[in-house]
C-alpha cells in the first residue's frame, strides 16, 4: 500500500510540473506577459514547492522508507497553500463572469487549481505516510504567506502590477477592504491548517484496492518468474549472455 501511493504521488508530481510548464507556455502568448510577474504568483510558488514535497515523498514510500516529521508537516503546509490557490482562483473565475468579464481556463489551469488540490485533500485523508502534527504548525502555515504579501505588496508599488486585485491599492475600495480581503485569506490559511493537523491526529483510512496495485503487480510477477514453472531463456538467449 505504501509503495502504491509512492507510485502515485510521484505521478501527481509529473503531472503537476507538466502543468506548470504547459501553463508557462500558454501565458507566452499574451502581449503583457512578463516572466517576473508569472514567477510571482502564489500558485506557481506553492504548486513548485508540492512537485518537490510530493517527489520527495513518493520517493521515500516506494524504497520503503519512513516519512518524517518534518517532511510531514512541510507536505501539509504544502497543501494548505494549494487549496487556498485553488479556492481563491475559483472566487476569482466566478466573480469574473459576474462583472461580465471571461477568464480562460486551459487544462493546466485546471490541473493546478482543482485536481491537484482535490488529490492532496483525498491523500491527506487516507492518511498513508501520515503522522501526529503538532498544533503550534498551524501558526508556522501563515509564516511564507505573511512575508509573501509584503514582498508583493513592496514590488507592486514599484512595478505597478499585483497578482491579485485584492493587494492592488486602485482595485479595492480603501485600507478597510484590504484588511477583509487579507483576513478572510490568513484565516482560511489557518482554517485549512488546522483540519489538516485534526485529521493527522486520527488512524488513517484503509486505502483502496487500487492504490496497492502496482506493488502487488511488481510482487506477483517477480514470483512467477522465479517460480519453476516460469519459461526458460532459449538456447540462442543463453548464448547471448554468455558471450556478454
Amino acid at each position: 500500500m505504501r509503495r502504491g501511493f509512492g507510485v502515485m504521488r510521484l505521478l501527481v508530481a509529473a503531472l503537476g510540473a507538466t502543468a506548470l510548464i504547459f501553463d508557462f507556455d500558454y501565458v507566452l502568448g499574451f502581449s503583457t506577459f512578463s516572466a517576473e510577474n508569472y514567477f510571482s504568483y502564489f500558485t506557481f510558488q506553492s504548486n513548485l514547492a508540492n512537485v518537490v514535497v510530493l517527489g520527495t515523498s513518493g520517493v521515500l514510500l516506494l524504497r520503503g522508507h519512513v516519512v518524517g516529521r518534518l517532511l510531514v508537516s512541510f507536505r501539509a503546509i504544502v497543501t494548505t497553500y494549494v487549496i487556498v490557490s485553488g479556492i481563491v482562483f475559483a472566487l476569482i473565475v466566478s466573480q469574473a463572469g459576474s462583472h461580465q468579464y471571461r477568464i480562460e481556463v486551459p487544462w493546466s489551469s485546471q490541473v493546478l487549481h482543482f485536481v491537484i488540490p482535490a488529490y492532496l485533500i483525498a491523500d491527506w485523508v487516507i492518511g498513508v505516510g501520515r503522522v501526529r502534527l503538532r498544533w503550534r504548525t498551524v501558526a508556522i502555515v501563515l509564516g511564507f504567506p505573511v512575508v509573501w504579501g509584503v514582498f508583493t505588496l513592496i514590488r507592486g508599488s514599484i512595478v505597478r502590477w499585483y497578482p491579485y486585485f485584492f493587494l492592488d491599492p486602485d482595485q479595492v475600495s480603501g485600507p478597510g477592504e484590504f484588511v477583509l480581503y487579507c483576513g478572510i485569506a490568513l484565516g482560511l490559511f489557518a482554517g485549512i491548517m488546522a483540519g489538516l493537523v485534526a485529521l493527522s491526529r486520527l488512524r488513517p483510512l484503509r486505502a483502496p484496492r487500487w492504490a496497492s496495485w502496482p506493488a502487488s503487480a511488481w510482487r506477483s510477477w517477480s514470483r512467477r518468474r522465479t517460480a519453476p514453472g516460469w519459461p526458460a531463456p532459449s538456447r540462442r538467449t543463453r548464448s547471448r549472455r554468455a558471450s556478454r
